[in-house]
């Protein structure tokens, strides 16, 4: 027992108490060796046989209180491991571990505990050192295997699961986690393949099943769920690809290539705030000049959606070319020119009013390739817009048109309504 050799001197007090049952000290002994074996049941019959030969035994007495402490604690950890409460488990286990200091049990518990609350290196640790004693145990494998599982490493997983199954072949768990690790590994695979291919439809579907496979597998989902919303992207489904993006980052939030996706989606449909809150994590986790160029271009395009759009008031794409810009104000400034609208009532001539002058002081910027770099840029253009009032808005209609002297002209249409307005055109 001071050498720690449990098994053999339980061996060694069980042959005493054979050759003797009324030695109390045999019988206390089994069951110090039995408690620290972590055979709670077995050490509480010898302490109470202790008692029945001496009552007043206080060593029996309080190492029987031990006894059923440990048991207590093995009631709770097996309700709670039902429950998925894996941190209370590793805590009635350590103090199970603090009375039956070398039950392998008690220790297998919570290392394959420590595994599914993602504490690796420690899970790890402790299955380690049953190998050093027990290199044929079939659960500290199960474990080694486990903690490889889960961190994405399932071709090594898969290695300790099966040396696990040579060693104790009705290990369950050992043979579920081989097989799921073996269909995920599998469905990934192909999901990949077909995504090369291009062929996202079929790449989308692979991966939502792989997801279904295991869904303790953490970093290997979270890393499916990156792809899938990658297959979204692609699919032209932004609002798809960032909510599979963002559940990649629920699972992992250091996982920087879900937060650049959905950066990237973020930009795409013009949530540049959200853009650049991402861009800002990934440029804090990893300072490098591609991150940097990336969270100046979101807050570029922030500070330029902070501006009025003159693109979408005169209703054209940012690629539009100088016959489609003059074209489109054409379009816009009849439209809201404040003649036509001079039966209206006074807010829709006001709201009209405010709009021709928007569309006026949106040729002015992009009709002049200075200015439209300029706005381009993303520089503020205050200064060259502080003259377009009013006056400058019926000025560009003017020049544009010609105005009355160049041939054009609002007449009253009286076979119309009173109110409408005809153009006319020399």
């Amino acid at each position: 027992m001071m050498l720690c050799r449990f098994r053999e001197a339980l061996e060694d007090s069980q042959q005493a108490v054979r050759l003797d049952d009324c030695f109390m000290k045999g019988h206390l002994r089994e069951g110090k060796c039995h408690l620290s074996l972590g055979n709670a049941m077995a050490a509480s019959r010898c302490f109470q046989k202790v008692l029945e030969l001496e009552p007043s035994n206080s060593q029996a007495q309080q190492e029987h209180k031990n006894a059923t402490a440990v048991l207590e604690y093995e009631r709770m950890a097996e309700f709670d491991f039902e429950k998925r409460d894996f941190r209370k488990v590793v805590y009635c286990m350590d103090k199970a571990l603090g009375l039956a200091s070398t039950c392998h049990r008690f220790k297998i518990l919570k290392a394959e505990c420590l595994a599914l609350l993602g504490r690796y290196p420690e899970a790890q640790s402790v299955a380690s050192d049953i190998l050093r004693m027990d290199s044929t145990n079939g659960d500290a494998l199960y474990v080694r295997g486990l903690c490889l599982y889960y961190e994405d490493c399932i071709d090594k997983a898969v290695q300790f699961f099966v040396q696990a199954l040579r060693m104790a072949p009705d290990h369950g768990k050992a043979r579920l986690a081989c097989r799921n690790a073996k269909a995920l590994k599998a469905k990934k695979e192909e999901g990949n393949k077909v995504f090369k291919d291009r062929n996202f439809e079929a790449a989308y579907r692979l991966y939502s099943e792989a997801l279904a496979i295991d869904p303790n597998n953490i970093k290997t989902n979270a890393k499916l769920y990156c792809n899938r919303g990658t297959v979204g992207a692609k699919l032209k489904k932004p609002d798809q690809a960032i909510e599979d993006c963002t559940s990649a980052i629920k699972l992992d939030d250091t996982y920087i290539k879900a937060y650049l996706r959905r950066a990237q989606c973020y930009m795409d449909i013009e949530q540049y705030e959200e853009a650049v809150r991402d861009y800002e994590k990934v440029y804090q986790t990893e300072k490098t000049k591609e991150h940097k160029h990336l969270l100046k271009t979101a807050q570029l395009e922030l500070k330029k959606s902070k501006r009025k759009d003159y693109y979408k008031v005169l209703g054209v794409g940012k690629n539009a070319t100088e016959d489609e810009i003059k074209k489109a104000y054409r379009k816009r400034a009849l439209m809201h020119h404040p003649d036509r609208h001079s039966a209206a009532t006074p807010e829709v001539q006001k709201e009209e009013e405010k709009k021709f002058k928007e569309v006026g002081e949106a040729f002015t910027v992009l009709s002049d390739p200075k200015k439209k770099t300029r706005y381009d840029c993303g520089h503020d253009l205050e200064d060259d817009s502080n003259n377009m009032g009013d006056f400058n808005a019926n000025n560009i209609f003017k020049t544009f048109f010609g105005g009355p002297a160049g041939g054009f002209s609002f007449e009253s249409n009286q076979n119309q309504a009173p109110g409408n307005l005809f153009f006319q055109f020399g």
